[in-house]
């Protein structure tokens, strides 16, 4: 009852901060470039030697953004930018002043992760509405990273593990160019991005945009257009104005065709079966008009796709992981940014993969997404899979609306229909829901509401989804609450609902229930002031709730976190977590006896510290012990990275978990060791070997890929894949894969 109590005044607070927050909200004064058109040929070579660039206007005095936002970034590190544009690209020339000899490099591989080192980047919004947009970066060796973003990027945080980031799509690859030249004093990029990549609405005289720098050696960020501390670089919510003297035309010709051929060799030694493969396919991008993309694709295949992180699970229910396969990414969010994070009613992993992460075989489908005008965005999909083994071919199909309102406020929609072929009894399941998002428009206060409902050949009551939600930041307070819940019947086959299906232990089945979710958090975060070590302490407070529809608790988890953050870019984290759970069914976690269904009372603390990641030499570390249901459970973490800038990381992270249980409940040891090697032999040829010995799904994965980039967007892929397992020392699959992609531009 205590923590209940707990959650509702946390609730109450946040609600009223949001009330307040919410009135006389006023738009930002913003940054003005005014982009003119070439005067001359522009030659993408990081040299600014031509008339364009000479005579154009640079525009300078970045702020700071971390680790503080109250001053312009130092002179001697500061940014210089011009812009121009011509009929087919948009041009980008940058200065990033500073220390030639100090970049910090951690990889020569495309997508890297652009926050780790030195990076400049443009963040652009084509429909200038913040709720989708693009960002494009390059660190000083040339290497490109781009990637979607959405108006829910949120508060930049610590994440706990087991989280990912919100509104960040970095899977998605385009093609654009840009090339870099170094000199002792500072660094200048040069970038065109063709108008045919973004999608922007004809005639539009005035777009979104922001530029950053992160300037790894002082752990420092810079913007063009002030961002706050709490926010990240990339948030839509802190654009400033590109001004166009004449809007960009419509893109005459926007086809791209991306053709695929395979080759491979496999293995099933569970039926000692040996197959050859030699397969086509081909991929499709159509821009109907500047900012609606048709998508389509036939045959498609996956196996140059970086496989699944295999992940130890001491929960309940199935995990979430995120999705890597290039074709249900571009405006992914359209469809699946319903819900909270553990309850989404569309999951694009549930077509075309099983439940263990396998492929299903895709015959065909086509999406047709993007803008229909400045405040409109649609999607509309349809996937068709083949037959495998007893898994009948299935049609999926989805659509979805986002209508902007107000300042960054949006009403959305959609419906979901699964349908099997081929089926006697017209097995199908269908969801359709409606949900408003109210954001103010500096992004600090957030409420949101949906339903909806699913319906299918039987139990067509208790069918409902409801989620609910309200939050508020500013600089050092935090605070979110949400509610969301399902009835008894509710289906979504191509969602993810964490928390509806238990299963029994004893009689080897698995039971859908009806539950509702509160999660609460509150947070408090104190700035050091004049001090060269720490950048900030923070304290807070997550509590969550899960309790049946006939309002019996589930289970309930009051987490108390600190984190302390330095300047040199090391972390420290404690946390103390007290749970209550009520198991509804015997479980085990150890294949013993299960334990019994009943009231559990336990609780564990975690401490953990990461390094300072600009060294070669890195690590993270953390250690959790406590009570685990009416046992006890001791985990040890440890991460090692080496880099060899900038062409190598090899890598290992090793989890160590120790279960232990009273009388005939037994124990278990579960080791999961990841050992990584990079080796990136230029930006075009990279070679990634992934190992993973995980004892809990009894396997031992190798996962080798060559991948050699002989044209942008263009590749040749060598897959080899082997499968063990450990406790019977044998092989279980193995596969080699030579593919080859080719991007077309019609």
């Amino acid at each position: 009852m205590l923590r209940l109590k707990l959650a509702s005044l946390i609730a109450f607070l946040t609600f009223g901060c949001f009330v307040a927050s919410s009135q006389g909200q006023t738009e930002n004064i913003r940054r003005n470039y005014q982009v003119k058109p070439v005067i001359d040929n522009i030659v993408v070579d990081g040299v600014f030697n031509e008339e364009t660039w000479k005579s154009g206007k640079a525009s300078t005095g970045f702020f700071m953004s971390y680790p503080s936002d109250n001053r312009q970034a130092d002179s001697a590190r500061q940014t210089q930018v011009k812009l121009a544009f011509d009929s087919q690209f948009l041009y980008i020339a940058a200065t990033c002043l500073g220390n030639g000899d100090e970049y910090i490099i951690q990889s020569l591989k495309r997508d890297n992760e652009i926050n780790t080192g030195d990076a400049f980047g443009v963040v652009i919004d084509p429909v200038n509405e913040r709720t989708n947009g693009f960002v494009f970066g390059v660190n000083p060796m040339g290497v490109q990273t781009e990637l979607l973003v959405s108006g829910k990027t949120g508060r930049r945080e610590v994440l706990m593990p087991g989280r990912r980031p919100q509104g960040v799509n970095i899977a998605w690859d385009n093609k654009w160019f840009s090339e870099v030249k170094r000199s002792a004093d500072r660094w200048d990029v040069e970038i065109a991005i063709p108008f045919k990549t973004l999608r922007f609405d004809e005639g539009k005289k005035v777009w979104g945009i922001n530029f950053f720098r992160i300037d790894a050696t002082t752990n420092s960020i810079h913007t063009w257009e002030p961002v706050p501390i709490e926010f990240q670089e990339i948030d839509l919510g802190y654009t400033g104005n590109l001004v166009w003297e004449t809007s960009p035309d419509k893109v005459k010709s926007n086809i791209s065709v991306i053709p695929y051929m395979l080759t491979g060799l496999s293995k099933d030694f569970k039926t000692d079966e040996f197959s050859k493969e030699l397969k086509a396919g081909i991929d499709g991008k159509v821009a109907l008009t500047s900012s609606l993309n048709f998508d389509l694709t036939v045959n498609p295949n996956f196996s140059q796709v970086e496989i699944d992180e295999q992940v130890t699970n001491l929960t309940l229910f199935d995990i979430q992981l995120p999705e890597k396969r290039l074709f249900f990414l571009e405006n992914s969010d359209i469809f699946e940014d319903f819900g909270i994070p553990p309850m989404r009613p569309f999951l694009s992993r549930k077509i075309g993969l099983d439940e263990s992460g396998s492929p299903i075989p895709i015959l065909f489908g086509a999406r047709l997404s993007g803008n229909v005008n400045k405040d409109l965005r649609i999607g509309l999909m349809n996937m068709q899979t083949r037959g495998k083994d007893d898994f009948l071919p299935q049609n999926y199909t989805s659509a979805a609306f986002h209508q902007k309102v107000l300042a960054r406020s949006v009403i959305k929609g959609f419906f979901h229909n699964r349908q099997q072929l081929k089926s006697e009894d017209g097995d199908f399941n269908r969801n359709a829901g409606l949900e408003f998002l109210y954001r103010s428009t500096d992004g600090r206060a957030q409420a949101f509401a949906g339903y909806s409902k699913s319906f299918g050949p039987e139990k067509n009551h208790l069918n409902y989804f409801y989620n609910s939600g309200a939050g508020y930041d500013s600089k050092k307070i935090s605070l979110y609450t949400n509610l969301a819940g399902v009835g008894e019947n509710y289906v979504s086959d191509m969602g993810y609902i964490r928390g509806q299906n238990y299963y029994d232990a004893v009689r080897d089945t698995v039971i859908r229930v009806g539950f509702n979710h509160n999660y609460t958090k509150a947070g408090y975060t104190f700035y050091a002031k004049n001090s060269k070590k720490i950048i900030s302490n923070q304290l807070a407070i997550n509590n969550i709730l899960d309790y049946g529809t006939d309002m019996k608790l589930l289970s309930n988890s009051l987490i108390f976190n600190y984190t302390l953050m330095f300047t040199n870019t090391s972390i420290l984290t404690a946390s103390y977590t007290a749970n209550n759970s009520n198991l509804l069914f015997p479980f085990s976690f150890t294949r013993s006896t299960p334990l019994p269904a009943g009231k559990y009372l336990y609780n564990s603390a975690r401490l953990g510290y990461d390094s300072d990641t600009r060294k070669l030499f890195s690590f993270n570390a953390g250690a959790l012990y406590g009570g685990f249901y009416n046992g006890t459970r001791s985990q040890l973490m440890l991460g090692l990275k080496y880099r060899v800038q900038p062409w190598g990381n090899f890598s290992v992270k090793i989890e160590h978990n120790n279960l232990v249980f009273p009388e005939n409940y037994g124990k278990k040891e579960l080791l999961n060791i990841t050992p990584r090697i990079d080796i990136n032999f230029s930006r075009e040829l990279f070679w990634t070997t992934f190992m993973q010995y995980e004892t809990q799904s009894d396997n031992f994965n190798i996962n080798s890929r060559l991948q050699w980039r002989f044209q942008p967007m263009s590749d040749i892929y060598l897959v080899y894949t082997d499968n063990y397992s450990i406790e019977n020392r044998i092989p279980k699959y193995r596969a080699l894969v030579l593919k080859l992609n080719y991007w077309l531009n019609l």
